[in-house]
């Protein structure tokens, strides 16, 4: 029965959280009839309705808003308990759930998940991706990968890799229209717009002092995905903004220049962040310090050239 009623508590939190009958069941290996009986049986059983039930998506009655919250608190607790049970056994073991930006997931966490299982085989990860920041708690997530600040005061994060940002623009789009000598200058150029999450569209935020001031800058060209702009931006299409960690090895080619790299912008740092570091299971601080290890010095800084990066890191391998 205990059993049953932790399956049935996960079962609830996960349809909570997607708002659809057919991606839970797709989630949890179901067919979507098998799922909505699985529903039916929990309903039957408490005698209420904890869903209302459309063609396209779920919402939660009172009545299951009331049950998702305990379910939510017992589940953790369960966990919880869990771990600290466990909490001798010095190899990492168990779930590991793991957030990740969309594409930076798919292109580069995702080949350290996989070394990260191959190290440690008796870890399971379920690794998810997507372009909005989740809420790592209700979520059930154990850590998340993100750039930029900290997006929940009530979390806790650690920095793995400093990532600036700049200005850029390839060499055929500063022939041809020539290079802004100032900040404002930028509103006269074509600039190419990264659209991201809930950011006001063709706003660009720089740092002058300690203040952040913004400029509106216009553009044919915007997209959501950061690799489709970095693109266009090699083509010629306009100015760009991009993080170190994009721009290293174009500005190290010749294919990308700086523009205004005296002009500071706010950086995009790469943290991973997580709900307690009193809590933090051996399989969690495994990986971040994994996180860590294949961080350290990822490039060679675009505005410092490469023979004195190599000069400090062969000075390091000899000491």
């Amino acid at each position: 029965m205990a059993t049953d009623a932790a399956a049935d508590f996960e079962f609830f939190i996960l349809l909570a959280r997607l708002k659809s009958m057919s991606g839970a069941a797709r989630a949890l290996d179901l067919t979507p009839p098998a799922a909505t009986k699985r529903l039916g049986l929990i309903e039957q059983k408490l005698g209420v309705r904890l869903v209302n039930r459309t063609t396209r998506s779920i919402s939660l009655t009172p009545e299951g808003e009331t049950y998702l919250r305990y379910a939510t608190q017992i589940v953790g607790q369960v966990r919880q308990m869990e771990e600290e049970l466990a909490g001798a056994r010095p190899d990492p073991h168990g779930l590991l759930r793991i957030n990740a930006t969309l594409g930076f997931g798919r292109t580069t966490i995702a080949p350290l998940v996989s070394e990260f299982a191959k190290r440690f085989p008796n870890v399971d990860i379920q690794f998810e991706v997507t372009d909005r920041p989740i809420d790592l708690v209700a979520d059930a997530f154990d850590l998340a990968i993100r750039f930029g600040e900290l997006p929940d005061s009530r979390l806790s994060a650690r920095r793995i890799m400093s990532n600036r940002r700049f200005f850029c623009a390839s060499p055929k789009y500063l022939e041809r229209f020539g290079a802004p000598q100032r900040v404002e200058d930028l509103v006269q150029h074509r600039c190419i717009v990264h659209r991201q999450n809930d950011d006001a569209y063709g706003v660009w935020r720089y740092l002058q002092g300690d203040r952040i001031e913004a400029l509106k800058v216009k553009g044919a060209l915007s997209s959501n995905d950061g690799d489709i702009v970095l693109r266009w931006a090699l083509d010629g299409h306009g100015i760009l903004i991009r993080s170190e960690w994009d721009l290293a090895k174009y500005v190290q080619s010749g294919r990308l220049k700086l523009v205004l790299p005296d002009t500071p912008l706010p950086s995009a740092d790469l943290f991973v962040y997580y709900p307690s570091q009193r809590n933090q299971t051996t399989r969690a601080r495994a990986f971040i310090d994994f996180l860590v290890d294949h961080f350290q010095a990822p490039f060679v800084p675009v505005e410092t050239g490469a023979l004195i990066y190599a000069q400090k890191k062969q000075a390091g391998r000899k000491t």
